[in-house]
């Protein structure tokens, strides 16, 4: 797949913090507890086949105890895929049994851990929280199968009760431990150390789970991923719970073109997947969203266009470009436009402008975008025609 094929100075010049960037992919899971927001049992299929080619490390593809329908498609999706299909199962063994019986390879096993959901959902004390996750690990791991487990709300948990859960489920023989910001209050430093404190206190893999309430998901999964975590739990879009979760795009892309690290991912596949989760959950991309949005790639500044033009990294990230996400670079015409784009754009529809008809079609773009007019290929060369500009054939004869 296309990657840059060299670091700039400044702050990209050491890229060796992370060592280990795993994806967990929750789309089809909390992506689609998203208001308003259902999968069907050919979208979640879909999905799940395009989350697999692309090399996802674990698709969590649902909660099988929710419903015969919910159960059957972890199911099937289990079957057909070959990456590592994850079903989601709080501290309840009826919900671990679906689980386990829906033919997963890893069962998440989840249970509050913060004294507001202990108390005010869960209805529950400290020492039953402790008692349920043990006996849910055991019975994961007595079932040969690979164990998740998430003490939910981790970010507003005493911290000494966190570690006492912590060390609790890893002498049970947890595989895995992921660190949920459920509510999203975590900030990228504190994240970072409450990971590191889990880190030093388990021989479980880590793995993080980070909401975007203050926009800090994709922040707070990097932070995550500093500190010692192996992985980290993303969806498409971010769309999720509330505000939704960490960006799959962004964080494979801040790994990738950022810290320097193969992820495994077909990230040119990025664009794809991204307008399929646009398509069937209904929730559409933002202009400006990071990495997937249309504007991503897209100038329209005189001074921004004229530098792409020239070479593309004078105004791009350089570290990541639209090819190595499946999109396209796009010079837009409007009020800010300049001489150069508009040059550009003439001539790859063929025209041979000379200098002042540039200017006198750049002035036209001008006032028109001006005016809050979109300026699409064929208002451009209406302007073309108008002013007089010769095709290149015309040129020739």
């Amino acid at each position: 797949m296309p990657r840059r094929v060299e670091f700039f100075q400044g702050t990209l010049s050491n890229p060796d913090e992370v060592d280990e960037a795993r994806i967990f992919d929750t789309t089809l899971r909390d992506g689609e507890q998203s208001p308003r927001t259902s999968f069907s049992y050919e979208d979640k299929r879909e999905i799940a086949a395009v989350l697999d080619e692309m090399g996802t490390h674990v698709i969590e593809a649902g909660f099988p105890v929710n419903s015969d329908a919910e159960f059957e498609a972890v199911s099937d999706i289990a079957a057909a895929t070959d990456t590592t299909v994850c079903g989601l199962a709080r501290v309840v063994e009826q919900d671990v049994e679906a689980a386990l019986d829906s033919g997963v390879e890893m069962v998440h096993v989840f249970v509050s851990t913060s004294d507001v959901q202990l108390e005010d959902s869960m209805h529950a004390t400290r020492e039953e929280a402790v008692d349920r996750a043990v006996e849910s690990v055991e019975r994961v791991k007595d079932a040969g199968v690979t164990c998740m487990f998430s003490p939910m709300d981790a970010t507003r948990t005493d911290t000494d009760f966190l570690i006492e859960v912590v060390e609790a489920v890893s002498e049970a023989g947890t595989d895995w431990i992921n660190i949920p910001d459920t509510c999203g209050v975590g900030t990228p430093n504190r994240f970072g150390n409450l990971v590191a404190t889990v880190v030093d206190h388990t021989d479980a893999k880590v793995d993080v789970h980070t909401h975007d309430d203050f926009g800090l998901a994709a922040g707070n999964a990097v932070a995550g991923y500093e500190s010692g975590a192996s992985q980290a739990q993303v969806s498409v879009n971010g769309i999720g719970e509330r505000a939704g979760n960490a960006a799959y795009e962004e964080v494979v892309m801040a790994m990738e073109s950022l810290y320097d690290v193969d992820t495994g991912i077909d990230t040119t596949r990025i664009t794809e997947i991204a307008r399929i989760i646009e398509e069937k959950s209904g929730i559409d991309i933002p202009a400006n969203k990071p990495v997937v949005g249309r504007n991503a790639f897209s100038h329209e500044s005189g001074i921004h266009a004229a530098g792409v033009i020239e070479n593309s990294d004078t105004f791009e990230p350089g570290v990541m470009t639209p090819e190595m996400v499946g999109a396209e670079r796009e010079l837009v015409l409007g009020k800010h436009t300049g001489n150069h784009s508009v040059r550009e754009r003439l001539q790859d529809a063929g025209y041979e402008p000379t200098d002042a008809e540039v200017r006198e079609v750049t002035r036209r773009v001008k006032d028109y975008g001006a005016e809050k007019q979109r300026v699409t290929m064929d208002v451009l060369e209406r302007f073309a025609e108008e002013v007089g500009v010769r095709t290149s054939e015309e040129v020739r004869i």
